[in-house]
């Protein structure tokens, strides 16, 4: 499989807002605790963005630091894809403002939408692009500002999540190996409404949306939950058998931090020994497409990823929309 490595990853970049909320913070929101909190979802603290700060800000601050980490100019940048359920407007793509943030003006930009599942569908398409002579550099960003759009009166959701981006710079191999080994997506759609904002777009335009109090995200927790095992254990497995590898040759697997109880079952299913998962829920909450660029770049920084390494990652979110990736570092 190593000979096949086409499109290695050259940088990672992260972003977080400095405001916190905390479990405690909650407790004065909604009728809900601590100890609740923690027993159910492993969460204790979620960074969140002040008023000003929109998801082009974000995502161009990891995307430099990204670029910084490649030792790579933004002019350098050919494609720039963004992941996002929460982008500035509605259209035109945050792609694009970002593109202006950081000065790629050679780069394509353009977003897509698979929420959780964002930055492993946006990976998938980098290694495609790159694979192919499509794209030299391409520039992956995975950022969400998910507490503009929680219900603050919902117990059930409105503890789960937090605001980050993450980036990563890919570009073609060296020869040697290191690189993507495989990419895995998938999606059903007759699922969707099991995870979503129903507001906002032309099926329940904003004057709508907002009288029906549709404008804000809708989940249907034990529904998704007993899916999110289900695929994400799937999606390991497919990229494992099609990358030629066993858990084994795993060092470290990154799965989607969306919820402590998920990402157990998830582990158990797949059989891997838990010191070889990466899990940090507990600090940033669901951050959707961004939570596996943030894990990954946190991982690098602590020494848990090494060169030659093999690091699987793992996702599930709405769509329903779920994927893997497999990277040699």
């Amino acid at each position: 499989m190593e000979n096949n490595v086409k499109t290695m990853m050259l940088g990672t970049g992260v972003a977080i807002p400095p405001k916190t909320l905390t479990n405690q913070d909650l407790e004065k929101i909604v009728d809900t605790s601590d100890e609740w909190i923690r027993e159910r979802t492993g969460m204790q603290v979620r960074h969140i963005v002040d008023d000003e700060t929109q998801n082009s800000d974000l995502s161009a601050q990891a995307a430099k630091q990204a670029l910084k980490d490649a030792d790579m100019d933004a002019e350098e940048i050919d494609t720039l894809i963004v992941a996002t359920v929460t982008g500035d407007v509605t259209f035109p793509a945050t792609a694009c403002y970002v593109q202006d943030k950081i000065g790629a003006v050679n780069a394509a930009a353009f977003d897509i939408q698979a929420a959780c599942s964002g930055f492993l569908f946006g990976l998938s398409i980098a290694d495609g692009f790159v694979g192919t002579g499509k794209s030299k550099n391409v520039l992956v960003i995975g950022c969400e500002l998910l507490t503009r759009i929680v219900d603050w009166k919902d117990r059930s959701t409105c503890v789960l999540f937090g605001d980050a981006a993450g980036a990563a710079v890919l570009g073609p191999a060296n020869g040697d190996g290191r690189g993507i080994l495989g990419t895995f997506m998938k999606t059903d759609g007759r699922l969707a409404h099991l995870l979503c904002m129903p507001g906002g777009g032309t099926r329940y335009p904003a004057q709508v949306a907002i009288s029906e109090n549709l404008n804000t995200l809708k989940m249907r927790g034990p529904e998704v939950f007993r899916a999110a095992v289900t695929a994400m254990g799937d999606a390991a497995a497919h990229i494992l058998e099609t990358a030629g590898l066993t858990v084994d040759d795993v060092d470290l697997l990154i799965p989607h931090q969306a919820n402590k109880r998920i990402i157990d079952a998830t582990v158990r299913r797949m059989k891997i020994p838990p010191e070889k998962v990466y899990i940090n829920v507990h600090e940033y909450g669901n951050t959707s497409s961004a939570s596996i660029p943030v894990a990954l770049n946190e991982a690098k920084e602590k020494g848990l990823l090494k060169p030659g390494d093999v690091c699987v990652m793992v996702a599930f979110g709405g769509g329903f929309t779920w994927g893997s990736v497999a990277v040699r570092m």
